[in-house]
């Protein structure tokens, strides 16, 4: 039987908590709402649970999920669900117990910043530098590993909330990306194992303040990530979680992200050097995978760094992934 797509989300209306939500478009209801319409759908594996708690017993709540969406009719969408635009859309797993984020994973975006920053051997020109830089990451591909780094929670933000950018010379940038996240545990889990522990894809954007990568107080220190990264609001996520059964391929996902409707990255998931199995297979290696965590896959080339074009006050982020949905970031000044 052809399952009718859906996508989980968090929500609230006012003031009230938030409550996890079934999605339809940009309709989402409560699921509370839902299970006293259709009780037998699976009331006791979904009423009264966050979708962080859902995720727990990922398979048990998709079995109830897909069996409430089968009788959902579209008199009961126009009845009992709300447009986006009419409620508070919350990050999808609020809030995730970890963040693992996966660095320079694009090939097109490593070989652009290669030469952006002209980092390579002396003597080459433009055309040399290129091929070289591809030929690195070709290798990378074949006989290196991921580079994770860790983001904190508090990073995390809604799909349409406002972003407060610190001073331009700090040089706030974007970083739309695939976001996993994980609905079943484990550890050293194998790359062909890997598909299996994904619960469904969102997406992210992990902002960065370039301008505070290089630490310049202890050289040998290097980057700094976490002043780098850390800030809140530095990680929008959502509007929905899109559960893994509805992406048949990961990697014909496309990203797209404008600023102020000027197109600055526009390329498949298909340029990662390393694919999602590798990365949770690298991950888990090191930590344990837990439901509901968030790993993100990395960003794809046309950064604010490769146009010398940071975030400014009044700006217009908008980050669409195939069949993820759509952010709206508007930024503002700090206070």
């Amino acid at each position: 039987m052809t399952r009718q797509k859906y996508a989980v989300a968090t929500f609230r209306r006012g003031a009230e908590t938030p409550r996890a939500g079934l999605a339809i478009g940009e309709r989402v209801a409560a699921l509370d709402d839902l299970v006293r319409i259709y009780p037998a759908t699976g009331r006791e594996r979904l009423a009264g649970k966050s979708v962080l708690e859902l995720l727990q017993n990922w398979d048990y709540a998709l079995e109830a999920l897909d069996n409430l969406r089968a009788v959902v009719t579209e008199a009961i969408i126009q009845d009992h669900f709300h447009e986006f635009v009419e409620v508070v859309i919350c990050p999808p797993v609020d809030l995730p117990h970890q963040i693992f984020c996966t660095g320079a994973n694009y090939r097109k975006h490593v070989v652009d910043l290669t030469l952006d920053m002209g980092v390579g051997p002396e003597g080459l020109d433009a055309v040399g530098l290129r091929r070289w830089a591809e030929n690195m990451m070709d290798e990378r591909a074949a006989t290196g590993e991921p580079y994770v780094f860790t983001k904190p929670v508090s990073t995390i933000a809604g799909a349409y909330d406002a972003l407060v950018l610190p001073p331009l010379d700090e040089k706030p940038d974007w970083e739309l990306e695939v976001g996993v996240v994980i609905g079943r545990s484990g550890r050293n889990i194998s790359r062909t194992d890997a598909m299996s522990h994904v619960a469904g894809y969102a997406i992210v954007n992990d902002v960065t303040s370039r301008g505070l990568i290089a630490r310049t107080d202890y050289k040998q220190l290097g980057t700094d990530w976490f002043r780098a990264k850390g800030q809140p609001g530095y990680l929008p996520f959502g509007p929905v979680l899109t559960p893994a059964q509805f992406i048949s391929n990961p990697s014909d996902l496309h990203l797209k992200l404008s600023i102020n409707g000027r197109v600055m990255q526009d390329e498949a998931a298909a340029d990662m050097i390393f694919d999602i199995s590798r990365q949770i297979e690298y991950i888990s290696r090191y930590a344990h995978l837990m439901p509901g965590d968030l790993i993100c896959t990395g960003s794809p080339a046309g950064n604010g760094t490769h146009y010398n074009r940071f975030l400014q006050p009044g700006d217009l982020m908008v980050g669409e992934i195939s069949g993820l949905g759509r952010q709206a970031i508007p930024c503002v000044a700090r206070p």
